[in-house]
């Protein structure tokens, strides 16, 4: 049952690192922000293992004002997902943030209440608005459907402008397809995907994987992260070993120094970037790009590439991957290999079976080859469907104009879908660290909200995303994961401009060329 509706100027939906990033630059608008569960910290919080940590030292991932507490900044090692939450939390609280969080809210759906609801999206394709329009008009345009402690009654709410920070991992999770009378339920043992596996506590967790033969469907960071919790919870000669089907080879760096040098030189660094194609760049820089910079391009990654062929034993597990190692950076998918992971290897207690189709049996998992392994469980690390998510809750027309033109979602700045009216996003498009571009795009999202600067036409914020595109496409196959991080220099360059701001943000011009970029660049 449905109440009646209550008005606030701004909506936030979801209080992971985005949307409480977007609720401390819009506080003094009061928005509202809804949490489906009990906790902030988005996948922080649901989706780690015990094991988790992240990827980057903690100078790399922290807020502009924010930062990490004196002794434990300085530290080299790379925090858990606990002192990460703790981090968070410790943000939130400072900056009073938590009191716009409605905890165990979840967001059902979405209704446009202002305009015409009957436009079909082939009309918003071929006729776009000229202009954006103003993010607070001053009367409701979307409607919110919230659901609060799994109860029956839903609570509406008006808001005149309303940000998506619900992130595109999580909650849902990406199922493979089986052939008919071969998927899950004809196996006689445990399937769960690493979303349910998360849930379960320390003791669920060795029930689960102890003296079991596991198998663990992929080979990214979940799954290389789980295959070393099953190897080490199987130790001793009554321990199985953990088999990993591998569908597709992803690089991975044993730690951030490649042959001697700091990994961050290689990309990081304005000079680093410079050889990277990126978007609205000048002719000149089409001309270098297109005659010398592959050829350094190459250069750089088979140089990264010749340092883990002899740091970690690729080779002589097959795990080489076909493709060069500039394409996983570009799309994101560049993996910190735990240190423990290949000495299990070496010990025969995580094993690969490459795959490229498989499905279920009786006793285990069959594979296009014909052979067959025996299996007590199998968890799917198969990622999930942020869109599937997105899609769920958006309405028509606009849901279908989510991935138009381009098959991925168009962002401007990251941030402004230019289709649908008052509505940002924060949080979809990545880069190697989500924490700062997402502080920078709030940050940006709420200047403009203040009318600090204007949006350009829609269709030229559409031919500017339209462009990014492109230069995704040239630089990864993978490139529909919607990844910045080898020109995210150049994309924070063009909000700072936008802004008002000074793009180029060090003191002196030989740390604007070969020092690292980071949030604290941009404390203003």
């Amino acid at each position: 049952m449905a109440r009646t509706p209550i008005f606030s100027k701004i909506g936030i939906i979801g209080a992971g690192v985005s949307g409480i990033a977007a609720a401390k630059q819009l506080r003094h608008h009061d928005p509202i922000v809804f949490e489906g569960s009990e906790t902030i910290g988005g996948v922080w919080s649901h989706c780690s293992y015990r094991s988790t940590k992240l990827q980057s030292a903690r100078l790399d991932y922290e807020f502009t004002d924010f930062p990490w507490p004196g002794a434990e900044r300085e530290e080299s090692s790379f925090p858990s997902h606990l002192e990460v939450l703790d981090y968070l939390n410790s943000y939130a609280r400072h900056f009073d943030i938590l009191k716009c969080v409605r905890f165990n809210s979840k967001v059902v759906g979405l209704r446009y209440l202002a305009g015409k609801t009957s436009e079909e999206p082939a009309d918003l394709r071929a006729t776009p608005p000229e202009e954006y329009g103003s993010l607070l008009s001053g009367h409701p345009v979307w409607e919110v459907a919230v659901q609060t402690n799994n109860s029956d009654d839903i609570q509406l709410y008006n808001f005149e402008f309303v940000v998506v920070c619900i992130g595109r991992y999580g909650d849902v999770a990406r199922m493979p397809e089986f052939p008919e009378k071969k998927g899950p339920e004809i196996f006689g043992g445990k399937v769960l995907h690493t979303i349910d596996y998360c849930k379960l506590d320390k003791d669920a967790t060795s029930d689960l994987i102890k003296d079991k033969k596991v198998s663990v469907i992929g080979f990214k960071k979940s799954a290389i992260d789980l295959a070393l919790e099953c190897a080490l919870q199987n130790q001793g000669p009554e321990g199985k070993p953990c088999t990993m089907v591998v569908r597709t080879l992803h690089w991975t760096v044993p730690h951030y120094w490649i042959w001697g040098l700091p990994f961050f030189l290689f990309y990081s660094t304005r000079s680093a970037q410079f050889l990277h194609e990126r978007p609205n760049q000048s002719i000149l820089r089409v001309l270098l790009c297109s005659l010398f910079s592959p050829l350094m391009r190459q250069a750089v990654s088979k140089f990264i590439e010749s340092y883990l062929l002899k740091k970690l034993p690729l080779e002589k597990y097959g795990l080489k991957p076909e493709h060069p190692f500039v394409e996983d950076y570009a799309s994101c998918q560049m993996a910190l290999m735990p240190e423990k992971f290949f000495p299990e290897a070496d010990k025969g207690k995580i094993v690969f079976k490459k795959a490229s189709n498989w499905w279920f049996w009786e006793k285990g998992i069959e594979f296009e080859d014909k052979s067959k392994i025996e299996a007590d469980v199998v968890v799917l690390a198969t990622g999930y469907d942020g869109k599937k998510k997105l899609k769920a809750i958006i309405p028509e027309p606009f849901r279908s104009l989510l991935d138009y033109p381009s098959g991925l979602i168009p962002l401007y700045r990251g941030t402004i879908h230019p289709l649908i009216p008052n509505m940002g996003f924060v949080g979809y498009v990545e880069s190697i660290s989500n924490l700062h571009s997402s502080e920078l795009r709030s940050i940006w999202l709420s200047r403009l909200v203040d009318k600090k600067f204007k949006l350009p036409a829609v269709s030229t914020m559409l031919e500017r995303t339209l462009k990014e595109v492109e230069v995704m496409k040239r630089t990864t196959r993978f490139y529909k994961r919607n990844c910045i991080s080898t020109y995210s220099i150049n994309h924070s360059d063009e909000i700072c401009e936008e802004m008002g701001w000074n793009a180029w943000r060090k003191k002196t011009w030989l740390s604007e060329a070969f020092s690292p970029y980071r949030s604290q660049d941009y404390f203003n």
